[in-house]
């Protein structure tokens, strides 16, 4: 490999197994003051945070620096191993294996970014946060929005790819999220093939089987590809169509508005690594969750400062009554009648927008 006068960087302090071409284009945006949003979607900052993230010590190798920007090379760009390995010099079976190492890596610290709201001040910001989303006081229990989201896959070959291929006609995964006010991912469940309902999905979640989210008195937003339950997971959902009654219209109007976050969660994901999401995944179906994982983990904690661009889910009003788990469940009728009167009641009373 070629010397050059970059200055060094962080990768191992032990003799190196291999040396790094610092001429290579890439390398040279990155360790010199180039914007890095251009070959890996994210800005400088958030490399910073993720390499501190990881916090991976090389012994031997390209070291932990060189392998997180292969990754996010890959990642950014859609690129087959072969691309990648042209593009940084290395050889593909080297690509494919510092790709998986660092998937797995990302994935192993999903716990210290996606998860559910600690303490009480936190659950009050969320669901205040939903009572300003849906411009109505009668929301201030909501404690998330979920809904699934469709990841296009190469299917297996053999009848096995059958039951990849959802309604719309295209292979794909199955991710299913719960994301707070802000759109962060709090809860994902991932793997399901695309053929499988939404509502089957959620009852072979843990988030259902364990109902330790949300607690009692509060529920989560769905729409209505999911069923209204009260147990042993509190969801409520709009009214289906066709609507009857003005108080039914106007609740469905307040939920939607709630509801939406998690549709632009899953748009502004699907944005950030447009290359990788607008078309199939170039892996084996078995790795695909590990990458959307890794890219739901990268979405919340490298957020900020990178590309936030909006794209609307289509909505899933397919309903469908399952109980696989043998959980009892209870449905959540009643609590959606008491939601929407108490909807009519405040608005037909003018009372001023109060959301807390």
């Amino acid at each position: 490999m070629y010397s050059c006068s970059y200055p060094p960087f962080p990768i191992q302090t032990s003799p190196l197994y291999c040396r790094v071409n610092l001429a290579i284009p890439v390398l040279q945006n990155f360790f010199n003051p180039d914007d890095t949003r251009r070959d890996f979607r994210l800005s400088r900052e958030s490399l910073e945070v993720l390499l501190d993230l990881l916090n991976q010590e090389r012994q031997h190798g390209w070291g932990a620096t060189i392998e997180t920007l292969v990754f996010l090379f890959w990642l950014a760009s859609g690129a087959s191993y072969r691309v990648v390995s042209r593009v940084f010099g290395m050889p593909r079976s080297t690509v494919h294996r510092i790709i998986h190492r660092v998937t797995e890596e990302v994935v192993a610290i999903r716990h210290k970014v996606i998860y559910l709201p600690k303490t009480a001040d936190d659950l009050v910001a969320v669901t205040r946060g939903f009572a300003g989303l849906a411009r109505h006081r009668a929301f201030r229990k909501a404690a998330g929005a979920i809904d699934g989201c469709h990841v296009r896959i190469k299917p297996p070959s053999g009848p096995d790819g059958q039951c990849y291929k959802n309604r719309k006609l295209f292979a794909s995964i199955i991710m299913q999220a719960v994301c707070d006010h802000q759109g962060c991912f709090i809860d994902m469940y991932v793997g399901w093939p695309g053929s499988v309902h939404d509502s089957r999905v959620l009852r072979h979640s843990p988030l259902y089987g364990r109902a330790i989210y949300p607690p009692p008195g509060y529920f989560i937003l769905a729409d209505g590809g999911y069923p209204c339950l009260q147990n042993p997971l509190p969801i409520i959902t709009p009214y289906k169509r066709p609507v009857h009654g003005v108080g039914a219209q106007r609740f469905n109007a307040h939920h939607s508005r709630a509801h939406s976050i998690i549709e632009r969660a899953f748009g502004m994901m699907k944005t950030k690594f447009r290359a990788l999401f607008l078309q199939a995944l170039e892996v084996h179906h078995t790795f695909v969750p590990q990458v959307i994982t890794a890219c739901a983990v990268l979405h919340i904690c490298l957020g900020a400062g990178d590309i936030l661009a909006l794209e609307d889910e289509v909505l899933d009003d397919m309903p469908e009554n399952e109980g696989e788990n043998g959980l009892e469940a209870v449905s959540g009728a009643p609590w959606q009648d008491q939601l929407s009167a108490e909807v009519s009641a405040l608005e037909e009373g003018l009372v001023d927008h109060d959301y807390l």
